[in-house]
């Protein structure tokens, strides 16, 4: 197996968290016999890249290497009113055509909206500046309100830790769940948040370790999918009100029962699809959706393939 070439763009007055966030998840190996991914910083301008920490940047690689990615990621952009430069935007005009997997992270969107490669696709990116893109690439279907967007060969993130979630997606896209979960596990951070998760979550204060009548509520119906759940039901294991619990678990994970539900059980069946044998009806009955059709009409929805064609094509790769 090769290991997957990915080229990091940086450039003058990057800020070393959003260069430290793809560098981060693609190098980590997590106890694999061989590099995941071939990782190669590219400067996307000549010279000395200064970062916004006072520290400088030496890198021998240019866009030449983008040329040849499989994955290239901007990291952000420095300025959302500053157009990128001409030749990075070409390249990834030409990475775009012949299919390669282009990541916008944060501002990083702006860059991709001003190649082209957004043009009539939906995107994500910081919400603080979700106006001003609007206004700038009005060709591009931005949706403000999720952590990242998958578009096939084009996915964007919203800003800063959200980063890791999108750099996350594309190495499960890739190498699949558990592989991702170890590198999530050495990062110390969750391994799969949804997409569709909120960007902006107020009073994220509870831990995924605090033992509260919640989490311990949300554990249990993580491991009892393949019962049925509602909102009464889980406010009542939790002995809250219906409203308390709405409001809990909205602050706690920023999304709605329903969408958490959906989430959980999708991950568990992609888990059961990569690794195991069982039948599609089996895994569609331990994951709670009920039946095979219910699962294949839900995997269509979020990941416009079937579950036979996802476990083929994993196996396959």
């Amino acid at each position: 197996m090769h290991p997957v070439k990915v080229a990091i763009v940086a450039f003058d007055q990057i800020r070393p968290f959003h260069l430290s966030v793809p560098c981060a998840v693609f190098d980590e190996k997590s106890g694999a016999p061989q590099p995941l991914f071939q990782v190669r910083v590219c400067a996307a301008e000549p010279g000395e890249l200064r970062t916004t920490s006072g520290f400088s940047l030496a890198t021998r690689y240019g866009l030449r290497e983008l040329a040849n990615a499989d994955v290239i990621v901007v990291p952000s952009w420095r300025d959302p009113h500053e157009s990128a430069p001409e030749p990075l935007l070409a390249a990834l005009r030409r990475a775009h055509r012949r299919s390669a997997t282009i990541v916008g992270l944060c501002l990083g969107a702006f860059v991709l909206a001003e190649a082209g490669v957004l043009d009539g696709k939906l995107a994500t990116t910081h919400w603080r500046w979700t106006e001003l893109f609007k206004q700038r690439f009005a060709q591009v279907r931005l949706d403000p309100n999720v952590l990242y967007v998958d578009q096939g060969n084009i996915v964007t993130s919203a800003g800063t830790a959200a980063g890791i979630d999108c750099c996350l997606h594309v190495v499960r896209r890739q190498y699949g769940a558990e592989i991702t979960n170890r590198i999530a596990r050495t990062l110390v951070v969750p391994p799969h948040r949804q997409g569709s998760q909120a960007q902006y979550i107020e009073q994220p204060v509870l831990s995924q370790a605090a033992a509260t009548p919640l989490t311990k509520t949300l554990n249990w119906a993580a491991q009892h999918l393949d019962q049925a759940h509602t909102l009464d039901s889980l406010a009542a294991r939790a002995l809250m009100s219906r409203r308390s619990f709405t409001r809990h678990f909205r602050q706690h994970t920023g999304t709605t029962v329903g969408q958490w539900l959906l989430s959980q059980r999708l991950g568990l069946a992609q888990r059961m699809l990569e690794t195991t044998d069982q039948p599609i009806e089996r895994i569609a009955e331990r994951t709670g959706f009920g039946t095979a059709l219910s699962m294949r009409q839900h995997f269509g929805v979020a990941f416009h393939t079937t579950p036979s064609t996802y476990r083929r094509e994993f196996r396959g790769s």
